[in-house]
């Protein structure tokens, strides 16, 4: 079970750049269930989702490759790339901070795992958070790809 809030963002973090990070490029095979293929450094994966906001089902499963190349060929829609940066916050909580790149920039997004609904309805997110946008499906980076993109990004 995937418990994750999403906020925009309403300026980086001082020295982004000492925080460990990912280039991320994503397609999707299959928007309901969600079916994607990720690419994350040297690593491959093919990702189910269940349907929810907050909370849903996500299966990861490792993929080779070869069989990442073959797949994001038969994505649909627009393939992701975005660098996601790892920013610890208050010694339990990673901020996974994704800045895409075109079409998609200047769209910055954070996101906060948690492992329990409690959990993420009590979060109080650092001053350097915007908007929260866990609810709203524009930002569910599936929804992007397949053209429903956030009318506005950062505010």
């Amino acid at each position: 079970m995937e418990i994750e809030k999403k906020y925009l963002i309403r300026q980086l973090p001082e020295s982004i750049e000492q925080y460990p990070h990912h280039l991320i490029e994503q397609g999707y095979l299959n928007k309901d269930p969600v079916v994607r293929v990720r690419r994350q450094d040297d690593t491959y994966y093919l990702t189910y989702k269940g349907s929810g906001m907050l909370a849903r089902e996500e299966y990861n499963l490792p993929l080779n490759a070869e069989s990442y190349k073959n797949l994001i060929k038969k994505a649909d829609g627009t393939i992701i790339n975005k660098k996601r940066y790892c920013i610890p916050f208050q010694e339990k909580y990673t901020i996974e901070l994704d800045v895409f790149s075109p079409p998609f920039a200047p769209l910055v997004l954070a996101e906060v795992e948690f492992p329990s609904i409690e959990e993420a309805e009590a979060f109080i997110p650092p001053e350097w958070f915007g908007e929260e946008v866990t609810f709203q499906p524009e930002y569910h980076n599936s929804n992007m790809a397949f053209g429903n993109t956030p009318t506005s990004f950062n505010k």
